[in-house]
């Protein structure tokens, strides 16, 4: 471990060892840093040499990161790695506070991830992070725990279950359904001649005809677009759902995929260019800083009337699945909320509607806005739990309209 004091030499062989141990805590927290990564920070630190803190992190920052929205968790990561003076006040301004479970991370704790890779690295010195640390090492969670936390609602969880809700919603992949195009491409199953790869062929071959090339038409993903409710009723549920819409536009697939993403309260925000960034915290500490009424009221109708008039001509709506995400209690404007629902279902493939108020058994639709949108609905699903995203997974790879549900 390096000095504080840039004036004492550091020993040589344990400065190659931290510098590795500090790039596996890099991975661990979620950047991309490969050994690849590490052996060149090594190699600039023998060219470059280390004068101070300062020539450290420029010289690790420029080999162990490779885009700009790395930065701020690389910062966080040196300065507690690296024996920063205030390093306890540094972790415990990175922990969500419990009281709270409501509000979203601001940027500045986009460290939760840090923290969690450094406790179990074994860096930190005070004693009650190491009581800690011990802790999180030798609590593995049960069957029955996994059972629980996937039916548990998101309003009851604690920070901790929260934490570990978040690690399993970002490892959902769902299969988005396909749509055809008209473009064709080379399958030896196919229906239809190739024509003119049997005229290229039968070129090469001197005008005879070895085989029947066959072609079928393309297919690729469905767009999906989302639009959140963000008011008072709905902000936990919001908070771990766009947690799923981040890990699906971010993930593997992300290349092929097009999804629009929106949120209201008592206005609509865009909220596409928001999302895509790598860290989830720093992802959803700028779409809370972006919207004004977050935790506030609601106007549904309005809401979706400025969606249908300023957005639904620049999306692929057409052929999209469209996921509302709102409980559906307006308590005014039922009139334009009716038909401002009838025109999206118009304007999209299919459109479900996922409602946390379908935890209780005894759900009924009974209030106003609930009457107001089931006739447009294709479906409704809840959005609840873990459990709940995992049965929305088949249902986003369904590719007709087949039923409706509460008409």
């Amino acid at each position: 471990m390096l000095p504080e004091r840039a004036s004492q030499p550091p020993q040589a062989g344990r400065l190659a060892d931290n510098v590795l141990h500090f790039a596996r805590v890099l991975r661990k927290a979620g950047l991309p840093v490969g050994s690849d990564r590490a052996v060149l920070a090594l190699q600039a630190l023998e060219l470059a040499g280390v004068a101070g803190r300062g020539e450290l992190h420029d010289v690790l920052e420029a080999c162990l990161t490779s885009r700009v929205e790395h930065r701020p968790l690389f910062d966080q990561a040196f300065h507690v790695f690296w024996r920063d003076p205030h390093l306890l006040d540094e972790i415990m301004r990175m922990t969500p506070p419990a009281t709270d479970p409501g509000s979203l991370p601001s940027p500045a704790m986009a460290g939760q991830r840090l923290m969690e890779a450094l406790l179990g690295s074994g860096r930190t010195a005070q004693p009650r992070i190491e009581a800690l640390a011990h802790r999180e090492a030798h609590m593995q969670p049960s069957w029955s725990d996994r059972e629980r936390l996937r039916t548990a609602d998101f309003e009851s969880m604690t920070s901790e279950e929260s934490i570990a809700a978040l690690r399993v919603i970002a490892a959902l992949e769902p299969l988005l359904a396909r749509s055809w195009t008209r473009r064709q491409t080379a399958s030896k199953a196919g229906a239809r001649l190739a024509l003119r790869q049997l005229l290229r062929d039968s070129g090469r071959h001197g005008g005879e005809i070895v085989e029947l090339p066959r072609s079928r038409r393309r297919t690729r993903l469905e767009p999906l677009c989302v639009i959140v409710d963000i008011s008072g009723s709905m902000s936990r549920y919001s908070r771990m759902f766009l947690h799923f819409v981040h890990a699906l536009m971010n993930g593997p697939r992300s290349a092929d995929l097009r999804v629009s993403a929106f949120v209201f309260g008592t206005r609509l925000t865009h909220v596409t260019r928001l999302l895509r960034r790598c860290d989830p915290d720093e992802a959803l500490g700028r779409v809370a800083g972006a919207v004004e009424d977050w935790s506030g009221g609601t106007r549904i109708g309005a809401c979706l009337k400025e969606f249908n008039h300023r957005w639904a001509r620049r999306l692929p709506l057409p052929g999209s699945t469209v996921l509302l995400v709102t409980d559906g209690l307006e308590l005014a404007e039922i009139e334009a909320l009716t038909t401002q629902a009838e025109r999206l279902s118009r304007s999209c493939r299919r459109l479900l509607w996922l409602n946390p108020l379908l935890r209780y058994d005894a759900f009924a639709p009974k209030a106003r806005g609930v009457r107001a949108l089931l006739p447009h609905v294709d479906e409704m699903l809840p959005v609840h739990n873990i459990e709940s995203l995992e049965r929305l997974v088949p249902a986003l790879e369904q590719s007709s309209r087949e039923y409706r549900r509460w008409t």
